[in-house]
């Protein structure tokens, strides 16, 4: 279990794993990346009671994650890489031909880490509250986790999983929500506004906390233990986390237009000066 030191020290290497993966194929969602590092890291090397071997799709006597907005696949896979789930030079082929690192993670090509193919959005919420029903069935105690983006919740099938997990006491469930205003069309509020999510939760009958500073690693820890300790209340937990769409990146920062584009070569440059290289690049 890393503390927080290492922890901050993995994202740094993840964040420049990130610009680094889309500027090579000139495609890929850094913005979004970015702004959920903290949240990747605390869970896969802090939180999260798992391992990366041996990995089966089964993850019987493990924790699972579910990514259900799967555009930000480029932290998730420099996340499982640099949690020994596959080794980190494959993540040079992110977005290439017959690479098992697709722009939206898919599960034919067998990828460790990745139980579902994700980013047809609002799908990932009911497949963890699946496997977070089939764990109580099987007398199987781990806990299941999912990511979603605050965007995302436009999306109609994630308020029928919103109903159906308090509903059959889902328990064993904690979702947390990108809350960064941002999505590829500008902000939510622009968008379409979410109003209250955290509210809209409690009334379905979720468990609701909140993350104020989700770019603040010893932050998300502290948020993502709490959650932990109110599982097994007879309710599912959500937890509306605060982050920066492109945290770390100060050019990035705040804004909707690096949901999906990739930084030039200049652009790059100025990315990684901002970052240090604390495990080595890939």
């Amino acid at each position: 279990m890393a503390q927080i030191p290492q922890l901050e020290k993995i994202a740094s290497q993840v964040r420049r794993d990130i610009v680094r993966m889309v500027h090579a194929v000139n495609s890929g969602h850094p913005g979004g990346s970015l702004g959920c590092t903290e949240y990747f890291v605390a869970l896969f090397n802090h939180v999260m009671r798992q391992s990366p071997e041996p990995f089966d799709m089964d993850g019987q006597n493990q924790d699972l994650f579910f990514l259900s907005n799967g555009h930000i696949s480029p932290v998730y896979y420099s996340t499982l890489s640099r949690s020994g789930y596959f080794p980190t030079e494959e993540l040079s082929t992110f977005r290439k031909i017959d690479s098992r690192l697709q722009g939206h993670p898919t599960t034919h090509e067998g990828l460790p880490g990745v139980r579902i193919a994700s980013g047809s959005l609002g799908q990932g919420m009911s497949v963890a509250i699946g496997a977070a029903l089939a764990k109580k069935q099987n007398g199987d105690d781990r806990l299941v986790y999912s990511l979603h983006g605050d965007g995302e919740l436009q999306e109609g099938q994630i308020w029928e999983a919103a109903l159906f997990a308090p509903g059959h006491k889902v328990d064993n469930l904690i979702c947390t929500v990108d809350a960064n205003g941002q999505q590829i069309d500008g902000s939510t509020d622009s968008v379409m506004p979410l109003g209250d999510i955290g509210a809209k939760f409690l009334a379905f009958g979720w468990e609701v906390m909140t993350i104020e500073k989700g770019n603040d690693m010893a932050t998300v820890v502290e948020g993502l233990e709490k959650a932990k300790s109110l599982t097994g209340n007879g309710k599912p937990v959500m937890v509306i986390m605060h982050t920066e769409m492109g945290a770390g990146v100060d050019f990035m920062e705040g804004t909707h237009e690096w949901h999906g584009i990739a930084p030039n070569d200049e652009q790059l440059a100025e990315a990684l000066n901002q970052l240090e290289e604390t495990l080595g690049d890939y």
